[in-house]
């Protein structure tokens, strides 16, 4: 992979030190997280040999630990090269947003509708499709998994009130 270069007129949205700050401080949250469900499951030793959460809390000690080693060693740098800029979060929020707002409408209109107004709402604003090709594309792909997921493999994937009113 070629070295990537920075437009030198983009103004620098995010250093390497704050990202490496972020990126520690959200997965020791994480760490944490893992280490208080394990524990509250049993983290100990019993009778017949770990717990269920014996080797998941040690894990997320472990990850919490390292995150820690991190977080220390980006305080004390002083590493302000730019890690990205405005026009290169912009490009990732493009992605971004649109999948993010795409996985909470799962759990509210189901996965064959939201996946449908995913790829049509993406292929029209960034593909600049049509508007009645985007549509029966993202239509035409959801019938075609519904069909192979529901009917062919019997896997129920998360449905919405629209496949309740048709009575899947």
């Amino acid at each position: 992979m070629s070295e990537q270069t920075h437009d030198a007129a983009a103004p620098a949205a995010l250093t390497v030190r704050t990202a490496e700050i972020a990126v520690a401080v959200l997965i020791a949250i994480g760490a944490v997280v893992v280490m208080v469900t394990n524990y509250q499951i049993g983290a100990g030793w019993a009778p017949d040999g770990p717990q269920a959460g014996y080797f998941p809390l040690r894990i997320g000690a472990l990850i919490f630990i390292s995150c820690l080693a991190v977080l220390w060693q980006a305080l004390r740098s002083r590493n302000d090269t730019v890690f990205v800029t405005w026009p290169q979060l912009r490009q990732v929020a493009v992605i971004l947003v649109p999948l993010t707002v795409y996985v909470a409408l799962i759990a509210f209109i189901g996965i064959y509708v939201a996946s449908a107004v995913f790829i049509a709402g993406f292929m029209r604003v960034v593909g600049k499709f049509a508007w009645w090709r985007a549509v029966l594309t993202g239509v035409a792909i959801n019938v075609v998994l519904f069909w192979i997921f529901e009917m062919q493999f019997r896997v129920p994937l998360p449905k919405g009130p629209l496949e309740a009113a048709f009575g899947f």
